[in-house]
């Protein structure tokens, strides 16, 4: 759950009917690869796709495995109940969690966590308006690491009809970051770019992500991965300039300064704080 809750960036999806990708997706740099049972997987293959992750994880390293999270069908549908108990297996060789499709409901969230255990972390996708009616709810869920936005989904649900910059999704945005805050959870995951040959989409897409206030982002497409912890990753200049706030800071002994002329008080340090925790993060990826 370490993983989870402390940096991640990018999110592939691999459908779960291919295992064979599942080495080269780990190896994309993809902080963490989502085996997919859900959109992935048409439902007449949904037994097969289970049985071949599950046989495909123990050919996984452990440190692979603690890089994997499988996505299930949602409560309700005919596959969620066998999908929980293969997840429950799943958890015990090792996989890092779940992500839970249409998450609206707590209990269950709830339900999952007793059944796969409390090695098993949870990333509810927040996917209709129902969802966002019970945000509070799902953040504060047993075992919830992060929170995640199926933006695609939800406006289906909605009956939105986007423009190309989703400038009608920034109040739904905004609500999942404050609620992920609230929670104490770590900052959630955006969905993801549909188009998965448009580098400079991808970009725009994560830097708006970024700003925010959200923590990582949903990959289709192993060439989206690194474009995207391109931008999480803070540059040379903003790294300097936060070792140089944490310097003055320190030696103002916590009190008011100045760095390349602007004052610098605790808002800015905690800020700077956090883009060495991202570069750190780049690092140990590197």
């Amino acid at each position: 759950m370490t993983n989870l809750a402390h940096g991640a960036c990018s999110f592939l999806f691999v459908p779960a009917t291919r295992p064979e990708r599942l080495p080269k997706a780990l190896a994309s740099g993809a902080d963490m690869v989502i085996a997919d049972w859900e959109d992935a997987v048409a439902p007449a293959d949904k037994q097969s796709a289970r049985a071949a992750l599950e046989q495909a994880v123990q050919a996984l390293p452990a440190a692979g495995r603690a890089r994997l999270l499988v996505r299930t069908n949602a409560c309700g549908s005919p596959w969620f109940d066998e999908d929980v108990q293969a997840l429950a297996r799943l958890a015990a060789q090792g996989i890092a969690g779940a992500v839970v499709p249409k998450a609206e409901s707590a209990q269950v969230l709830q339900r999952i966590a007793i059944a796969a255990g409390a090695r098993c972390a949870l990333v509810p996708l927040i996917e209709s308006v129902a969802g966002l009616d019970a945000l509070g709810a799902i953040a504060r869920a047993p075992q919830v690491a992060r929170l995640a936005f199926g933006h695609l989904d939800f406006q289906v649900d909605a009956g939105m009809q986007c423009a190309a910059d989703e400038g009608e999704l920034l109040p739904v945005r905004m609500s999942i970051v404050m609620a992920s805050r609230r929670a104490g959870l770590a900052r959630p995951v955006d969905g993801v770019t549909a188009d998965t040959r448009d580098a400079a989409r991808v970009e725009a897409d994560t830097r708006r992500a970024l700003r925010m206030g959200f923590g990582a982002k949903l990959c289709i497409h192993p060439a989206q991965a690194p474009w995207v912890n391109g931008v999480f990753a803070p540059t040379a200049e903003a790294v300097a300039h936060a070792q140089a706030v944490v310097r003055a800071m320190a030696a103002a002994q916590g009190g008011v300064c100045v760095v390349d002329g602007k004052m610098v008080d605790a808002p800015v340090l905690h800020l700077a704080e956090q883009t060495l925790a991202r570069d750190a993060w780049a690092r140990a990826r590197a």
